[in-house]
């Protein structure tokens, strides 16, 4: 699975204003709202799944990332949302870090194989130093969408 068959490109976002990862989290979902993967009326229920999920342990996965997830019978294939929180934002990371990079990934619950290979393709990304660099640096949504297709493109096809 490529990272551009998970990211809704109207879900971008080079600048987060929120400053807690709370907010991220709901700056992130409300851009699923607005791209028609969720209604508003289930926002609150995914931000609660999510919470949930930040509970049970930190997303915050060190290097300045963080990959927040949930998942719902809302949805029949995973999608994400990208933000970027410039200044950095506690996240509670494993490695008592500030996150740069958060992606939002809403998944199908009765699908937990896509959830995996979602989440595969998402750290094959993140786990690269140069991708992490270049995404902290993106000023535009067209600057990030780029690097999604570099990544993308230099992965070996499955």
């Amino acid at each position: 699975m490529k990272l551009r068959d998970i990211v809704v490109a109207s879900a971008v976002f080079p600048a987060l204003t929120s400053t807690k990862r709370d907010g991220v989290i709901g700056e992130l979902v409300d851009g699923l709202v607005r791209a028609g993967v969720v209604t508003a009326g289930d926002r609150a229920m995914i931000v609660k799944e999510s919470m949930s999920r930040e509970r049970k342990g930190s997303t915050g996965f060190g290097h300045g990332v963080a990959v927040p997830h949930a998942k719902s019978s809302l949805v029949t294939r995973p999608c994400a949302a990208i933000g970027l929180c410039p200044a950095g934002i506690d996240f509670s990371a494993l490695d008592r870090q500030p996150v740069f990079t958060v992606v939002f990934l809403l998944s199908p619950i009765s699908d937990p194989e896509s959830h995996l290979a979602a989440m595969e393709s998402i750290f094959g990304a993140l786990s690269q130093e140069s991708f992490r660099r270049f995404m902290r640096q993106a000023k535009v949504v067209e600057d990030i969408t780029s690097l999604i297709d570099e990544v993308d493109g230099a992965r070996a096809p499955r």
